[in-house]
C-alpha cells in the first residue's frame, strides 16, 4: 500500500483488492473487528475504509448489522455499463479535441505499461494499469465534471470490469484495441476513437453476461 495515502484509503485499497480477487466474495459480510485485527489497525480507520467502498458501490451498509460485499444483479451491472460506455465515448471524443501532448504521452506510456505488465505481471496489476489508462483519457478531456463522474463509475464497476478483463482468451484482443485507441487519439480522430471505445465496452458487456450465465448454471 502507498504509505503517503491516509490510512483509511490504504485499507480501502487492500479490501478492494480482496474483493477483486474474490477472497471477499459477493454477499459475504465484512466483520470490522476481525478485519481490523487481521490488518493490525483500529476499527475507526477500518470503518472509514468501509464507507469509502460503500460510496463506490462495492459494499452495502446495513443498520445494526455487518456490511456485506455488494452482489449487483445483471440488470444493475448492465445499466451501469451503459452509462460507462457513454462516459468513455464522450471522454475519447473530447480528448481528441482537448488533450495536450503531455496527456497523449501519458496515455501512451500507460498503454506500454499494460503491454509490459501483460508479459510480466499478474491479472490484478494489469487490470489496475488498464483502469489508469481509461482514467487518463477521461482526464485528457479536460472536463472536470466528466472526469469525476467517470472515476465514480470506474470504482462502481471495479469488480465487474476486473472479471471481464481476467478472461485470458480475450486479453490479446483487448490489448490490440487499447493500441488502436492510442493511435486514434494521437491522430485526433474522434470518430475512430469513439468506435474503438464503444466496441471495447460492448465486449465487456458480453463477457459479463456470459459470467452471469455461468454463475447461474
Amino acid at each position: 500500500m502507498e504509505q503517503s495515502q491516509p490510512l483509511a484509503e490504504r485499507i480501502a485499497n487492500q479490501l478492494r483488492r480482496h474483493i477483486l480477487l474474490g477472497s471477499l466474495a459477493p454477499g459475504v459480510s465484512i466483520k470490522e473487528r476481525d478485519n481490523a485485527e487481521e490488518l493490525g489497525v483500529s476499527r475507526t480507520p477500518m470503518r472509514e475504509a468501509i464507507r469509502i467502498l460503500a460510496k463506490e458501490g462495492l459494499v452495502v451498509l446495513r443498520p445494526a448489522r455487518s456490511p456485506i460485499v455488494a452482489a449487483p444483479s445483471l440488470k444493475e451491472v448492465s445499466d451501469d455499463l451503459e452509462v460507462m460506455s457513454a462516459l468513455e465515448v464522450l471522454s475519447g471524443r473530447l480528448a481528441c479535441k482537448n488533450a495536450t501532448p503531455e496527456d497523449l504521452a501519458e496515455i501512451e506510456r500507460l498503454y506500454q505499461k499494460m503491454l509490459d505488465t501483460a508479459r510480466n505481471g499478474d491479472s490484478v496489476d494489469l487490470f489496475e494499469v488498464d483502469m489508469d489508462f481509461h482514467r487518463a483519457i477521461a482526464a485528457a478531456s479536460h472536463n472536470k465534471s466528466l472526469a469525476e463522474t467517470h472515476s465514480a463509475y470506474v470504482a462502481r464497476l471495479w469488480r465487474t470490469r476486473y472479471l471481464s478483463a481476467s478472461i485470458k482468451s480475450d486479453r490479446d484482443r483487448s490489448l490490440r484495441q487499447h493500441g488502436e485507441i492510442v493511435r486514434g487519439l494521437k491522430a485526433r480522430d474522434a470518430r475512430f476513437v469513439a468506435k474503438e471505445i464503444g466496441s471495447h465496452i460492448r465486449h465487456v458487456v458480453t463477457n459479463v453476461a456470459d459470467l452471469f450465465d455461468e454463475r447461474e448454471a
